[in-house]
């Protein structure tokens, strides 16, 4: 053009419009399953050419693949057209005190392989120890699903604490001494040669609530979580709440009457003996001492404490007195319960905290119990691992 101008690319071009219909196709197929030509047409307002050329298109680019006919009904069989669930894998990884799990799916979800690494795996003292971990449990799913590292587009992997990202490192995670250097993220991508994202296990166990658990129909919920540790993901229109640090929802260390203050600052990040507040009143090892100091010495699992009547009610108390606080602050529609306390309290211990919550001022949001089956970080992992991959392979505009 005169004076130099190059054109600039509007919304709405037919490049545009062809991406668009091509991914809302590629989002259909992945939610609904297998379609016709016609019922994709349907779903999306195309006419048949216009869907006939975007099948053929996705098919070309190895998206999509045919899968058999649609049999039984008057007129020509009609054929069915599915992702391709070659088109790429991912990696999901829950770490814990006593290991790593990691599963490896295809792009439609299907977990191919799963494997589980132990912390003894790899010597205390070895160089590189926390990526070495990471890489066996990893390249352990990916030998199960018959794959190899290069194929794989992408990994998120799910950790106690949350990446501070002004400095890069691990904060909120002392158990964790291991995963404390300042490139983490850097390192454990270097070890895999992919991509990697670290990401708060808790708020991976709310978005699996999002797309398969308690969650799926609420915007604005806590997820609050009680197991060895205690933490809270925060979903607020639909999104998560990270905070400046991306500490926010670590209520463990909320202060609270009746437990000791947590203390410490940023050395707190590396001590072992780090602790207090909220999970000092409901965390897992805390109602197993409640059980003792009631009078079962010989209850050694979470759920054989929560069997007795007033442990269970004291517990139901704290975790209302909580709660409370988070309710003030946040005032979200749901509360989500979940981790080992949840589970093994179960609907009785669900029952006692709303009634605890019963003649307080405060806004009295739904409360329901973890409705994931399996491990709820991984599959969280899982899900966010699928939806950049599939961000990144389905055709955006």
């Amino acid at each position: 053009m005169a004076g130099g101008q190059s054109v600039r690319r509007l919304p709405g071009t037919p490049r545009v419009l062809r991406a668009m219909n091509d991914r809302a196709a590629l989002d259909l197929l992945v939610s609904q399953g297998p379609l016709t030509r016609t019922r994709i047409g349907e779903l999306t307002g195309l006419s048949k050419p216009t869907a006939s050329q975007l099948l053929a298109r996705l098919e070309a680019a190895g998206l999509v693949r045919t899968t058999g006919n649609v049999t039984g009904r008057p007129g020509p069989n009609a054929q069915l057209y599915e992702i391709n669930p070659t088109a790429a894998h991912v990696a999901a990884l829950a770490v814990d005190q006593q290991g790593i799990t990691a599963a490896v799916a295809d792009i439609t979800g299907q977990v191919l392989g799963e494997e589980r690494v132990g912390t003894d795996a790899v010597a205390e003292d070895a160089p590189n120890r926390t990526a070495q971990l990471v890489a066996q449990a990893a390249d352990g799913a990916l030998a199960k699903a018959g794959l190899k590292r290069g194929q794989l587009h992408g990994a998120v992997i799910g950790t106690p604490g949350a990446l501070d990202p002004r400095t890069g490192r691990l904060r909120y995670a002392p158990h964790l001494p291991d995963w404390h250097s300042r490139a983490l993220e850097e390192e454990l991508a270097e070890a895999l040669g992919m991509p990697v994202t670290l990401e708060n296990d808790v708020n991976l166990a709310a978005v699996a609530e999002q797309h398969d658990g308690a969650a799926q129909d609420v915007d604005d919920f806590v997820l609050v979580w009680a197991d060895e540790g205690v933490g809270a993901a925060l979903v607020l229109g639909g999104r998560l709440l990270r905070g400046a640090t991306g500490g926010a929802g670590e209520i463990g260390y909320m202060p609270l009457p009746g437990a000791p203050l947590s203390r410490g600052g940023e050395r707190s990040t590396a001590r072992a003996d780090a602790g207090g507040g909220f999970q000092r009143l409901v965390g897992a090892p805390s109602v197993i001492e409640l059980a003792r100091e009631y009078g079962a010495p010989d209850v050694r699992t979470v759920a054989g404490a929560l069997g007795h009547d007033a442990v269970r009610a004291e517990i139901a108390r704290r975790l209302a007195t909580g709660l409370a606080a988070v309710v003030a602050v946040v005032d979200p529609q749901l509360i989500v319960l979940s981790g080992e306390v949840a589970q093994a309290g179960g609907e009785e211990l669900r029952a006692l905290v709303e009634e605890e919550f019963t003649g307080l001022a405060l806004p009295r949001p739904v409360l329901r119990l973890s409705r994931t089956e399996g491990n709820p970080i991984l599959l969280g992992a899982l899900r966010t691992a699928l939806a950049a991959t599939r961000d990144a392979v389905f055709p955006t505009g």
